[in-house]
């Protein structure tokens, strides 16, 4: 679009920089920018650091765009890495890239983009979004290509972000972007694929919370559905729900994690019929739209990004909190994970699980 200055985030990847081919071949003025978060952090080409900075240079050098390296190391720690601990030292299961899009990508990177004069901010994200003329206001939609969809980890933006964020990929499926990137003989790695967690290199969270100054761990017990104690555990924090390696308990029956508890300093086990619950308490509930829903209401629901949506009734609690009752039990609820809202491809908002229905 010419005349439109727009800063995409670039990690030297196969998406963020295909998204500046898209942008540039529009006409949009393009900018790029990486943000560095610590050397302790990168990996191949993702998660900050000087080897991302490297090739997203050599990539925006290639595309003849003006690259930006913005130091975001202390603020990312303060954000996700701190948080990303704290959440499993109280025995929940975080999504840290939830938080970074909302405090990093689209917190500090867009406020860096309107420093540069900017009109917006891009990423590579699978997902769209569409301006509703008849609602006044912007939509967040799922990817069409539904295998890498994205929209699940960006339910937390605003109308105020959304206003200023394209993402130019998401009306294309992966296969489609790497052959551009072929095409176009970009300095990436076409094979690589982003990390579950990208500060994780080879994600092993238990040591790399170790290695976050963890200098205690507090052994407590494992019990069955009935309260009898019948092993020990390490930590709570090297435990999620479903899990089912690592236990150490032989029994007759396979064994699963089915609750957490950082008071008691306990992990409770069964079988894996009891993983399976259908309901939820939600709470830090965001809704996309500015149009307040009447609640309760029936939506498809995502309790986990590779999570298939599921029928299930929205019921308003005090405080803002959220009930959500599945019409069928779905596996593995995890408190710290988050719980986002959809209408068809639309996403409505989200939150984070903070209890099942496991007492």
């Amino acid at each position: 679009m010419r005349g439109k200055k727009v800063v995409v985030a670039m990690s030297g990847g196969v998406d963020s920089s295909v998204t500046a081919v898209l942008l540039k071949e529009k006409d949009f003025e393009v900018v790029g920018i990486t943000m560095q978060i610590g050397r302790e952090y990168e990996q191949d080409g993702r998660g900050g650091g000087e080897g991302v900075v490297e090739k997203a240079k050599k990539v925006a050098e290639q595309l003849g765009i003006s690259h930006y390296v913005v130091d975001l190391e202390d603020f990312f720690r303060k954000k996700i890495i701190n948080y990303f601990c704290k959440e499993y030292k109280c025995g929940r299961t975080p999504n840290p890239c939830i938080r970074c899009n909302q405090y990093i990508k689209f917190g500090a990177l867009l406020e860096k983009a309107k420093e540069l004069n900017a009109d917006y901010l891009a990423t590579g994200h699978y997902a769209q979004i569409e301006y509703d003329q008849k609602r006044k206001e912007f939509l967040l939609k799922r990817g069409t290509d539904l295998t890498k969809d994205q929209s699940y980890v960006l339910y937390g933006l605003k109308q105020r972000q959304l206003k200023h964020i394209l993402l130019p990929l998401g009306g294309f499926s992966k296969k489609k972007i790497k052959q551009k990137a072929q095409e176009l003989n970009l300095a990436v790695d076409i094979k690589s694929e982003s990390q579950e967690i990208c500060f994780i290199p080879d994600n092993d969270y238990r040591n790399f919370i170790k290695r976050q100054g963890l200098k205690r761990v507090n052994p407590g017990n494992i019990l069955n559905k009935q309260g009898k104690v019948i092993g020990k555990h390490q930590g709570i924090m090297f435990y999620t729900i479903g899990q089912r390696k690592g236990i150490g308990i032989a029994d007759k029956h396979p064994l699963y994690v089915i609750k957490i508890d950082k008071e008691g300093n306990t992990v409770t086990v069964g079988k894996q019929k009891d993983v399976y619950q259908d309901e939820l308490i939600a709470d830090n509930i965001n809704w996309i739209s500015k149009n307040k829903l009447k609640l309760p209401f029936k939506a498809q629901v995502k309790i986990r990004y590779r999570h298939s949506p599921s029928p299930a009734t929205i019921m308003l609690l005090d405080k803002g909190n959220l009930k959500i009752k599945f019409d069928r039990p779905q596996w593995a609820i995890t408190p710290g994970q988050a719980v986002v809202f959809y209408q068809k491809d639309t996403v409505l908002g989200g939150g984070r699980i903070v209890s099942t229905g496991i007492v």
